[in-house]
């Protein structure tokens, strides 16, 4: 019995703490800084962005080391018979020899037309380039999670329309069904409210979905598990966004300034002259210098092996100069080859300039558009819910009918959704300003 109580003690324990642990998960909520900042930690396309970089740290280093010395070791047991040089004492025998060879090899490379300098200068280069375009990759992933993040707040706040007019409905649906026993109203009219709720709540079901696609969306963006909860927290309405004072001027230059994808671009040419640099290195001389120790014993001497180490240690030293005379015009197609790349990497970067700019021009003017947007549709959204009040007093009073309701209502609700989304847009489009400058995304 005792056995009995101490399992069911232990079964009682592990299920408070799950629920306990469900608890604090589903507790969270996540901010905006919470999402880019978990994003910045665990995305994968930022992880891979940050092994380039230090994939090219590597590369650097190795180029680096390239200036200088190598060493090797080696060893050699030979057996040769019937007439032979001797490989040690260079005679020639005719007889069975046994002989051993031992040595360490040393070469470095003292000129070969700058291409090993330039090659660190470019690898170096190559860092920057990877390091800036790692910071694009992050930038993309705060853009995304914003747009995620408001279009989830969007369709979230959707599904509060959509559940507020399907509870109008159905209490419109009551009220038609009394006033039909009531004879008041004809059977169109009941059938028509009776449409308009299936129809409101036909739109619920579809809110709800489209809220959990775009949780799912956020969800792939932060790399949570589909089976993880996610609960995003909602934003106060800011009202200085509707007049703030917007400078083209100052928004271009910030940005073209500010953004890593310009820099990169620009890097690329310094990259792409290095390489014509490198390969004009080709039609210089290469000078190198070799050296080397060594031993070794044979088994035609009469000494024993040490001392035929110590007799036959030898030393060289030796430098070796080559020429490039002609080497099929391999030279000098590098060479025109990195001059084309130079010029496609200068109209790369005219390229991405006009990317940035045609970005920051239409965010600035969405920006402004929607300024106006949420003035207007505020206006339209009061003004249609003043209509729809007045229209719903009729209705009770029986002065309206029940098309006439269901017109108003519909007309109250598109203007609720053309507020919701110019809203969520002039929000979008000043942070996404904002951002392109350099500034910290705050909701």
């Amino acid at each position: 019995m005792k056995h009995y109580i101490f399992i069911a003690v232990i079964l009682l324990t592990q299920f408070t703490f799950g629920q306990d642990v469900e608890t604090n998960t589903t507790s969270k909520i996540w901010s905006l800084e919470d999402c880019i900042s978990y994003a910045i930690e665990h995305n994968i396309t930022l992880k891979d962005a940050d092994l380039n970089t230090s994939i090219s740290e590597v590369d650097y280093n190795q180029s680096k080391s390239a200036k200088l010395p190598n060493l090797f070791g080696s060893a050699s047991q030979n057996f040769s018979s019937g007439t032979s040089i001797d490989p040690i004492t260079s005679d020639y025998v005719s007889d069975q020899i046994h002989s051993t060879n031992v040595g360490i090899n040393s070469s470095v490379t003292l000129f070969q037309g700058n291409q090993l300098t330039n090659q660190v200068k470019q690898n170096k280069l190559l860092i920057e380039q990877n390091s800036l375009l790692a910071q694009e990759a992050k930038n993309n992933i705060v853009i995304s999670i914003l747009e995620s993040y408001l279009q989830t707040l969007y369709s979230k706040e959707g599904i509060t329309i959509a559940e507020n007019n399907l509870n109008a409905s159905e209490k419109e649906v009551i009220r038609a069904k009394s006033r039909l026993e009531a004879g008041t109203i004809a059977l169109s009219d009941y059938t028509e409210a009776q449409s308009q709720a299936a129809t409101n709540k036909y739109n619920v079901i579809a809110a709800k979905n489209d809220y959990e696609l775009n949780i799912i969306t956020l969800k792939q963006l932060l790399e949570l598990s589909p089976l993880e909860y996610l609960q995003i927290e909602t934003v106060d309405e800011n009202e200085d966004l509707i007049h703030l004072e917007l400078n083209r001027e100052a928004i271009y230059t910030n940005a073209l300034s500010y953004l890593p994808e310009v820099e990169a671009s620009a890097t690329n040419i310094l990259i792409n002259e290095k390489e014509l640099d490198i390969a004009k290195g080709g039609y210089l001389p290469t000078l190198s210098m070799t050296g080397s120790v060594g031993s070794g014993y044979t088994s035609i001497s009469d000494n024993n092996f040490t001392d035929q180490l110590d007799v036959n240690f030898n030393q060289r030293l030796g430098l070796s100069l080559s020429i490039p005379i002609f080497n099929r015009n391999q030279t000098k197609s590098a060479v025109q080859i990195a001059s084309f790349n130079i010029e496609k990497a200068e109209i790369q970067k005219q390229t991405v300039e006009k990317e940035v700019i045609k970005k920051v021009e239409t965010a600035y003017q969405n920006a402004l558009s929607s300024q106006e947007q949420l003035v207007a549709a505020e206006a339209s959204q009061d003004a249609a819910e003043q209509s729809y009040n007045l229209a719903q007093k009729k209705y009770e009073l029986g002065d309206l009918s029940t098309t006439d309701l269901v017109v108003s209502q519909n007309t109250y609700t598109n203007a609720q959704q053309n507020y919701l989304q110019s809203k969520y847009l002039n929000i979008l489009y000043h942070q996404l300003l904002q951002f392109y400058q350099g500034n910290e995304i705050k909701l």
